[in-house]
């Protein structure tokens, strides 16, 4: 097993053995759930992309590209995959697109200016970029078909390595977070590109962290397999990384998705999981 591979079977240990079973009123399922789950990771060794299961590397790869991109349409995602089809609007758009609310939402550029922030000081503890947005989002605010899961990081810079800190407020452990975890490590990984500094400490913190009554099949399959030996996978980006997905370059797409895919042999896919509207 990989660094991730043991983090991960861990966290899903945890909480299907420890965890609380809680009905979830906006879905209809329940599920088992612990509070406060952190994990650290150093993408630098080994990039956290899942062999347990196998994880459909092209998805995670268009998605950190479009978020880049700040486009709140999802013309570009489908071309890769449909899974945000069902929480569009009439229009094609999401309105809570992480990507678009970075660059966009909040009346400023908050990706660019955490990048030309950092150049001038390197030093500063105030890379924060947000998601969430409180007049919009959860407490009493109208029901609305999806809410950011993560929803800030916080970047900053040590040793001349950059860290990324991600807040996750709900996450589908086993759905979401393969995908979650590989998404924003692939974001520190361009950030750090275009900073021209190494890549540094990854930590993941979920408020809510659970696994849903309909996947509990799949998580304890996945507990019960045996270790498998996979080694470290490397992310060696393309150069100008950054810049490419900020003018949605589709090939840098496709050159990451199979420079990851050369070194990933995951274990068999599991029975498939249904996503919890």
């Amino acid at each position: 097993m990989t660094t991730f591979d043991r983090v991960f079977r861990d966290a899903i240990a945890k909480i299907m053995f420890e965890g609380e079973e809680i009905f979830s009123e906006r879905t209809g399922i329940s599920t088992r759930a612990v509070p406060g789950l952190t994990y650290e990771l150093y993408p630098a060794q080994g990039f956290p992309l899942l062999t347990l299961r196998k994880i459909p590397v092209q998805l995670f790869v268009s998605e950190a590209v479009w978020m880049i991109t700040g486009d709140k349409n999802i013309a570009f995602m489908q071309r890769f995959t449909k899974i945000w089809d069902a929480f569009a609007e009439e229009d094609n758009t999401m309105e809570c697109a992480y990507g678009y609310r970075w660059r966009h939402h909040f009346g400023r550029d908050q990706l660019i200016d955490l990048v030309e922030h950092l150049k001038i000081e390197p030093s500063s503890r105030q890379g924060v970029v947000m998601m969430w947005d409180p007049a919009d989002d959860g407490l009493m605010a109208p029901k609305k078909k999806n809410v950011p899961c993560p929803f800030s990081f916080t970047v900053n810079i040590i040793g001349n390595k950059l860290n990324l800190h991600l807040i996750i407020r709900s996450n589908d452990m086993m759905l979401g977070n393969p995908h979650d975890t590989a998404g924003f490590a692939l974001l520190q990984a361009m950030l750090a590109q275009e900073l021209e500094v190494g890549v540094g400490k990854f930590t993941v913190s979920i408020s809510h962290a659970h696994v849903y009554g309909n996947h509990y099949e799949q998580a304890l399959t996945m507990l019960e397999r045996m270790p498998h030996l996979h080694d470290e996978i490397k992310l060696e980006l393309p150069p100008q990384s950054f810049r490419r997905a900020l003018e949605k370059d589709v090939e840098l797409v496709h050159e990451i998705t199979a420079l990851l895919s050369d070194q990933y042999k995951p274990m068999k896919a599991l029975k498939k999981m249904e996503i919890a509207l």
